[in-house]
């Protein structure tokens, strides 16, 4: 089975497009710093080092210090299919974050995007 296409794109080519999508809602880069951090146990020296390094997303999920347990508490639609559905770990995880960010811009309070 050959890997998608999505997975060799770099963290540092997808993180713009999700501080845009958040600030043209009224939201902040910090608050997109922030939600990558509770997901993926980054902190935000780390966070921004995988940014500078341009990591490909499959290596920024693989090698992230410690992925969120209540991550599996997310659910919903992104790009028309269901997260929680979806099979492929990376793939899932890619699905995670856009579903995060998307709660971010739709005005979700912080409190409920990291399902405290």
């Amino acid at each position: 089975m050959t890997k998608h296409r999505v997975y060799s794109i770099g963290i540092a080519s997808v993180y713009p497009h999700y501080v845009a999508k958040a600030e043209k809602k009224g939201r902040t880069k910090a608050e997109v710093d922030e939600i990558i951090r509770w997901l993926t146990g980054h902190s935000q020296e780390t966070l921004d080092d995988q940014l500078a390094k341009n990591t490909s997303l499959e290596d920024f999920f693989a090698q992230a210090p410690k992925m969120n347990p209540s991550r599996s508490l997310i659910t919903g639609v992104v790009c028309g299919i269901r997260v929680e559905e979806i099979q492929e770990p990376t793939m899932r995880e890619i699905r995670y974050l856009d579903k995060l960010i998307d709660e971010l811009a739709k005005g979700k309070a912080m409190q409920k995007i990291l399902r405290k």
